[in-house]
């Protein structure tokens, strides 16, 4: 059989379809973000990132870079293993500590990343669970959805962020059964926040688990940057929360929080975490650095707000539609895969602009999008740059605006 004529034909399927996916060859460039190199056919130039989930920009701050070429003097570049043979270093359980106190629990678990955090802890959960029901809101991440057909739990799933239909289904299910409520904080395509009390306490009433995703929340919400949970005091009140050291903290790798009993088994049982190598000492000196300046320092997430709001303020001026949410995440709606991939390009080609479409299967189809997400490191004139640029593609693309 010819294999490769098979990959062909789905693959040229999803380029008429406008939903195949190009990826930029970008060079980061330390201490210049959101500055970046764009390698292409014709050379090298310069652009402006506006897609980047290094939210805050610390994956260039001194105090990150510092702390990771230390521990590689210090240690090497590798873990040498599996946490289990020969790989748990004293880097991991100083960041682990140091999680556990940012989430205010008992103890925190590491992982490579925060896909696998979710897939691991989610299927671990499902399946030594007896009998286990997992009730998943509608918008979950792939990586939660994915931990949860691993887990082969029964599967129930409740419409986004509606904490009454939350509450029928748990009506229904028996009143002896573990029962897990997986949801989000701040979904990422969208920029919705939950309405994340009134799901703990609906959770609390049928005696059920709570697993909440603060991966696009950590380090910029809360005093302490704890995500949400924090900034609405109910941190205390989840079973478990989960994050990612690879965006607002600027490094690489995810994690739970929780018991120590709750870690403990998911160290036990997770495959996901049993049989991977563990994370570089350095990256995890880097990320407990990152994490420690974002506990004591408001400054990044007060300029960052500023410029989301400015954004979106220059947005609504110039009648670019885009998705209202109280986050830091601006979807500009498109509705339309071919123009997204078209306007992509000519932002990067004709601007130096680079945002990446937002095409099906990450969101559904009819609702393709622009994400941005301004940083504290975006300037004022960064943001009419592109409003400039926006206003001009708007015309010559023939793209319907907002209705003031």
């Amino acid at each position: 059989m010819n294999f490769d004529a098979m990959f062909t034909a789905q693959i040229d399927a999803l380029k008429e379809d406008g939903n195949y996916r190009y990826f930029a060859e970008l060079e980061r460039q330390c201490g210049k973000f959101p500055r970046a190199a764009n390698h292409h056919n014709d050379g090298v130039r310069d652009v402006t990132v506006w897609c980047s989930n290094d939210y805050l920009g610390m994956g260039q701050h001194p105090k990150t870079i510092s702390a990771m070429c230390e521990a590689v003097r210090r240690t090497g570049t590798g873990a040498g293993g599996t946490r289990n043979i020969s790989g748990t270093n004293h880097d991991h359980l100083l960041l682990e500590e140091e999680l556990a106190d940012l989430h205010g629990k008992q103890a925190a678990l590491l992982f490579t990343s925060g896909y696998v955090s979710n897939w691991a802890a989610l299927s671990t959960l499902g399946s030594r669970l007896p009998n286990c029901v997992i009730l998943s809101d509608s918008g979950n991440h792939a990586s939660m959805i994915e931990g949860i057909r691993h887990s082969r739990a029964q599967k129930v799933i409740w419409n986004h962020n509606d904490v009454a239909d939350l509450e029928m289904k748990l009506s229904l299910l028996p009143a002896d059964v573990p029962k897990i409520v997986a949801f989000e904080s701040v979904y990422s395509m969208d920029g919705d926040i939950c309405p994340m009390r009134e799901i703990v306490e609906v959770a609390e009433k049928y005696g059920a688990m709570t697993y909440l995703d603060e991966v696009h929340a950590v380090g910029l919400y809360g005093p302490r940057g704890g995500g949400v949970s924090e900034r609405e005091g109910l941190a205390d009140r989840i079973t478990l929360i989960e994050g990612t050291l690879g965006k607002a903290y600027g490094v690489v790798g995810g994690y739970i929080t929780g018991s120590a009993a709750l870690c403990d088994f998911i160290r036990s049982f997770a495959s996901g975490f049993i049989f991977t190598t563990a994370l570089p000492p350095a990256v995890a000196a880097a990320a407990r650095a990152s994490i420690a300046h974002l506990k004591v320092s408001q400054l990044e997430r007060a300029k960052q707000r500023r410029q989301v709001a400015l954004l979106r303020a220059r947005l609504d001026a110039a009648g670019i539609p885009h998705m209202m949410n109280d986050s830091h995440i601006i979807p500009v709606m498109i509705k339309d895969p071919v123009k997204c991939r078209m306007l992509s390009d000519h932002l990067m080609e004709e601007w130096g602009i680079y945002v990446q479409p937002i095409n099906y299967p990450t969101v559904p189809k009819g609702t393709e999008r622009l994400r941005f997400t301004p940083s504290p490191l975006h300037t004022d004139a960064d943001i009419e740059y592109l409003i400039e640029a926006l206003t001009t593609l708007w015309k010559q693309c023939a793209i319907s605006r907002a209705v003031a």
